[in-house]
């Protein structure tokens, strides 16, 4: 079906004047949504974890025509809610074609469209807006000025078009005016300086903007959301009381709740599907990367109000399927299964995201990020190997038995040197791997197991991954010194008087 290119064509469709006069961007917005929740349509579409705590408060806000705020920590899927709101709006939306604020051929704002519509009358030109076009974001920093959201005068525009610079023709629109009939979304609002936060008032609580330097006040019709760090509350800046309290609602946002909404998110966003051979993540690994974010963020050496972004497992397993891919193109291999120890190479996506306290900036990064992947590996083996009895492959090392496993190393040749294990090959099924796997999967099942021995001081292992026995502790008898030394001159012999 053909649009309307003209405002006569426009007057003869289904945008009538009554409906695109009246009905405002968050009257679209909840529209939309309420349509969607009476056919029972995802909201938010890959959005994970969110379905019982935060998409019911941005939904009750959608309903409530509220201007909204997400706080939260890093990678907590802010900017991506806040981005999806555009699934909401309309498939297209008429404007006066050339105008900079997207004005409403029956209800114009500027002084250029007023004047074209009546020069022009139905022969005025029409143009179409996707929802895409119609989302503004800006991230606050401390330089963003008020010319940079409002406006102010542009001296070029009144020389190339003979103007006074009073006229009206010589505005430059910020980014305010240019999301009219849209979304505007600031995000880390507590960065953006205070008395440029000032600005923002009128939008919020009169529906208008006034330009610097004219005497004109344009009635935008925009949607305003934000997003923020609670942390820059206190490091960076503040939300001023006066833009908070014209906030209609403030949501919470969160870390994953489970590990596996953590896993499935981490599934979801990580680029892990790659060209060349086939790929095999075990649920172990995808567990054990999980709970390394899960652990550092209890962990007291990690800062607790900076979080631990999700990003960090995305990252990581990126990274770890990257070490994989690169052991099978050396040896050829024709399947890609990750192992744990390709966890351990992925430190340099994991040590970046981690802000720590006084005490593991003592310790080191790396020193910390190999405790939280012990932890994870601990945890997870608890998980999957709960009960099953390896005495017999810690006896193995107690009689002497030692295996050096690189990360290096192709499938085949690591396999041969486990085999020697007694006791280990015939506990893989726990991990549903047998015999007749792969011996690229059987060797990371393996692996796993050791991993998860030494985490629990079951057996020992040095900086060059060889496996050894674990050490044994030191049993001291106790024995009473011979002298009562809390007694002064400690002369006195126990049991003597």
């Amino acid at each position: 079906m053909s649009v309307a290119r003209t405002l006569g064509e426009l007057r003869r469709s289904s945008f009538t004047a009554e409906r695109l006069s009246t009905r405002r961007v968050k009257d679209e917005l909840r529209e939309n949504l309420m349509s969607r929740l009476g056919a029972g349509s995802a909201i938010f579409p890959g959005i994970v974890g969110y379905d019982d705590t935060v998409v019911p408060q941005i939904v009750n806000a959608i309903l409530s025509r509220h201007n909204f705020i997400l706080l939260g920590l890093r990678g907590q899927a802010k900017s991506r809610i806040l981005r999806a709101l555009t699934a909401l709006l309309d498939p297209q939306m008429p404007y006066v074609a050339g105008c900079e604020i997207h004005d409403n051929p029956y209800n114009p704002i500027c002084r250029r469209c007023r004047e074209l519509i009546a020069k022009e009358g139905d022969a005025t030109p029409i143009a179409w807006l996707e929802p895409e076009h119609r989302y503004v974001e800006k991230l606050a920093t401390p330089d963003v000025t008020i010319a940079d959201l409002i406006g102010d005068i542009d001296p070029i525009k009144a020389a190339r078009g003979g103007h006074e610079l009073s006229s009206e023709f010589t505005v430059h629109y910020g980014l305010l005016p240019r999301a009219n009939r849209g979304i505007f979304a600031m995000n880390e609002l507590p960065d953006l300086a205070g008395k440029i936060q000032v600005g923002l008032f009128n939008i919020m609580q009169e529906g208008d903007v006034q330009i610097k330097g004219y005497p004109i006040r344009l009635p935008l019709d925009v949607a305003i959301v934000f997003s923020a760090n609670p942390e820059d509350y206190t490091a960076r800046g503040k939300i001023i009381t006066p833009l908070k309290d014209r906030i209609g609602s403030e949501i919470r946002t969160h870390y994953p709740a489970t590990v596996e909404e953590g896993i499935a998110i981490t599934a979801q966003e990580a680029w892990i599907q790659r060209d060349g051979a086939r790929l095999h993540i075990p649920k172990y690994v995808q567990e054990v990367i999980e709970r390394i974010a899960f652990a550092a963020r209890d962990d007291k050496k990690v800062d607790k109000r900076s979080g631990v972004s999700q990003r960090l497992p995305i990252s990581a397993i990126e990274n770890v399927v990257s070490n994989a891919e690169r052991r099978a193109l050396t040896h050829r291999e024709k399947l890609i299964v990750p192992r744990i120890s390709d966890i351990y190479a992925a430190l340099p996506a994991i040590t970046g995201k981690l802000e720590l306290e006084y005490e593991g900036e003592m310790k080191g990064a790396d020193h910390v990020s190999r405790e939280l992947i012990r932890t994870a590996i601990a945890k997870t083996f608890d998980g999957h190997l709960y009960g099953v009895n390896l005495n017999q492959v810690v006896q193995w090392f107690d009689l002497g038995g030692e295996i050096q496993l690189s990360d290096n190393a192709g499938a085949l040749e690591v396999l041969e040197g486990l085999s020697q294990i007694q006791g280990l090959m015939e506990k893989l099924g726990k991990l549903n791997v047998n015999a007749k796997d792969s011996a690229e999967m059987q060797v990371s099942a393996a692996e796993f197991v050791l991993e998860g021995l030494h985490a629990h001081k079951k057996i020992g292992r040095n900086e060059e991954r060889v496996f050894t026995a674990g050490e044994k502790p030191i049993k001291i008898a106790e024995k009473q010194p011979p002298f009562e030394r809390d007694e002064p001159g400690f002369g006195r012999k126990r049991g003597f008087n």
